[in-house]
C-alpha cells in the first residue's frame, strides 16, 4: 500500500514534521498484532485489529452522517481502506486513534477485522493539532465544532490565536471569528450546529449586544428564512432603528450616502457596532467591542499582530 500524499505547506510546518513524506521502514518481521510499544510498528502502515483501537479523546467532530458512513462502508467492502488511519501507542497493547475516525467506524460497519494504520509517537498537542487540521479540511465540519476545537487548543494547551492560525493554516481573523461563535447563546449555537443558521448568520447576530437580543433575532431569522445579507440588514436596523425627527427638517443634517455605506461595510466585516462621525470630510470612526476577542478581531482585520 502506498503512503499518503504529503500535506500542503499551508497546513503548517508542525503537521508536515508529524507526517513526513518518506516514512522510516520497519523490519520485515513487524506483525499486525505487535505490542503497541514496539518500535518496529512506527512509520509503515500495519493491519491493526479494529477492536484494540480506542477513540481519539481530542476528536472535534460530534456528528457523523449515517448515510454517508454506510456509503463509505460499502466502498470499503468493495475496495478496502485506501488511506490508512493514524494512531499512537496506548496502554496494554492498545492504540489510540489520531485521525481517520470515519474510516475506522465504516470499517467496523463493513465487518472488517483489521484496518491499515500508521503508528506515530506524538504528544497530546501534536495529536490534537493533527485531528483539527484533518477535520478543518472537511467541508462538513460545522462552525461550532471548529469553534470548540480552537477553544480546546487555547484552554488546554495555552496556544495563542496566532499560534493556532499558524498550525492550522488559517488566518488569525478566521480563528478569532470562530472563537467568537462561543459567545452565542446555547440555543443559537444548536441552530448553527444543526446547519439551520450559517457561519455568516452567526457573525451578523454577534453584532447585537445581549444574549436576549441575539436569541430573539435568531428566531426571526429562522422564521422568515432570511439570507445572510438580509440578516445583516435586519441586525443593523435593530442597532440603529430609524427614529422620527425631533427637529424641523431644515435642522436635520443629512448623512452622506458614501459615509453610511462605509459604516455598514465595516459593521458587516467586523461583526461589531461601528459609527462614523463625519463633518465635511473630517471626523472619527468609533468601533465598540465587548471583550478581548472582539479587540483581537479588530486588530486582525487591520493587519496588526500582538506580540
Amino acid at each position: 500500500m502506498s503512503t499518503p500524499p504529503a500535506k500542503r505547506s499551508a497546513l503548517g510546518k508542525g503537521l508536515e514534521s508529524l507526517l513526513p513524506s518518506k516514512p522510516v521502514a520497519p523490519p520485515a518481521a513487524a506483525s499486525a498484532t505487535a505490542p503497541a510499544a514496539a518500535p518496529a510498528a512506527l512509520g509503515k502502515p500495519l493491519e491493526i485489529d479494529v477492536q484494540i483501537i480506542d477513540r481519539n479523546p481530542f476528536q472535534t467532530r460530534t456528528h457523523f452522517d449515517e448515510d454517508k458512513l454506510s456509503e463509505l462502508a460499502d466502498s470499503i467492502k468493495a475496495s478496502g481502506v485506501v488511506q490508512p488511519i493514524v494512531v499512537r501507542t496506548g496502554e496494554g497493547g492498545r492504540y489510540t486513534l489520531i485521525t481517520g475516525e470515519r474510516r475506522l467506524l465504516a470499517s467496523k460497519k463493513a465487518g472488517k477485522a483489521t484496518i491499515p494504520a500508521i503508528v506515530r509517537e506524538v504528544s497530546n498537542v501534536q495529536a490534537m493539532e493533527m485531528t483539527i487540521v484533518e477535520n478543518l479540511q472537511r467541508a462538513d465540519l460545522n462552525p461550532m465544532e471548529q469553534a470548540r476545537a480552537y477553544a480546546r487548543l487555547s484552554q488546554e494547551f495555552h496556544l495563542t490565536q496566532e499560534q493556532m492560525a499558524e498550525r492550522t493554516g488559517k488566518d488569525r481573523a478566521s480563528v478569532s471569528n470562530f472563537l467568537r461563535l462561543l459567545k452565542l447563546p446555547e440555543a443559537v449555537q444548536k441552530h448553527v450546529e444543526a446547519g439551520e443558521l450559517s457561519f455568516g448568520h452567526a457573525r451578523a447576530l454577534l453584532a447585537l449586544d445581549s444574549p436576549e437580543a441575539i436569541t430573539q433575532a435568531a428566531q426571526k431569522v429562522l422564521a422568515l428564512h432570511l439570507s445572510v445579507r438580509s440578516t445583516e440588514n435586519y441586525v443593523q436596523g435593530l442597532i440603529n432603528p430609524d427614529s422620527k425627527p425631533k427637529t424641523a427638517a431644515k435642522d436635520v443634517v443629512a448623512v452622506d450616502p458614501n459615509v453610511r455605506e462605509a459604516q455598514d461595510q465595516l459593521r458587516r466585516s467586523l461583526g461589531l457596532k461601528v459609527t462614523i462621525e463625519d463633518k465635511k470630510g473630517k471626523g472619527k470612526v468609533i468601533i465598540e467591542y465587548s471583550g478581548v476577542e472582539d479587540f483581537d478581531a479588530i486588530l486582525a482585520a487591520l493587519g496588526q499582530q500582538m506580540n
